[in-house]
């Protein structure tokens, strides 16, 4: 065993010993644990996007201790422990790729998920294409996944224009419901209008979490611009206009590097 690996269990052995460990790491559980793994896997994320080497790092170490606590709270209640955990997903991942492991021939990527997809429904005795999408991620990549699968069996669009025409269809159907201020149907339909966007998104190869991740970051970044640019004239943003912040939005669409 790595002398790195022991001493990061050594680590999480001592931070919930009942006697001499951390009161906060003692008191953890399972769900109260589970917001932080989030939030921790959504950083690293973040890192890799921006291309942060040095945080990469960091991050990883972040997720890895979030396996190492749930896996050191199992183990204190004597169900599993970090070794068994490491030598499940070892087994799995060599069952799903009997093109590596064993004998089975794959032509590319797009097979490789397709027999992963097959082998997994088989595995888990799933009957529906539709069965084992978890409920509990993100909502866009929820849809993404399930717009997937349904690609799988020839349940798609030809191309993405086919995409964008719906889009627009929908677009027209929620411009019906808010003119009759529907709060029930408006819903609905912009639930419609985001499903055909990352719809489109997959069909253009485009990750939507990625894609409104970055233009969060732009928008963030251009709306700072404006604070900045009105502070430094001695004013406040509360106390600006639309129009004065829509002409610095401007200027921070032309000069600010997002």
């Amino acid at each position: 065993m790595s002398e790195n690996i022991k001493r990061l269990l050594e680590v999480m052995d001592k931070l919930r010993d009942p006697d001499t460990g951390c009161p906060w790491d003692i008191k953890q559980t399972f769900a109260s644990i589970a917001p932080y793994t989030i939030e921790e896997t959504y950083e690293l994320v973040e890192a890799i996007e921006n291309n942060d080497i040095p945080n990469i790092k960091e991050e990883l170490g972040d997720v890895l201790f979030q396996i190492v606590f749930h896996a050191q709270m199992a183990k204190e209640s004597g169900l599993f422990d970090f070794y068994e955990v490491a030598d499940c997903v070892a087994s799995k991942m060599i069952e799903r790729h009997p093109h590596v492991f064993d004998t089975r021939t794959v032509k590319d990527a797009d097979e490789v998920l397709l027999n992963w997809d097959k082998d997994k429904q088989a595995k888990k005795k799933q009957s529906r294409v539709m069965e084992g999408i978890s409920t509990a991620i993100p909502a866009l990549t929820r849809a993404m996944k399930l717009q997937k699968r349904a690609s799988r069996v020839g349940f798609d669009w030809d191309n993405a224009d086919g995409i964008i025409a719906k889009i627009k269809e929908e677009i027209g159907e929620l411009e019906k419901e808010t003119a009759k201020d529907s709060k029930e149907h408006i819903q609905e339909e912009l639930g419609d209008v985001l499903f055909a966007v990352v719809n489109l998104c997959r069909k253009l190869g485009v990750d939507p979490e990625s894609a409104l991740r970055q233009t969060n970051r732009k928008f963030q970044t251009r709306f700072t611009h404006i604070e900045t640019a009105l502070e430094k004239s001695g004013k406040r943003i509360q106390d600006a206009s639309l129009e004065e912040m829509e002409a610095l939005w401007q200027e921070a669409k032309e000069s600010v590097e997002c």
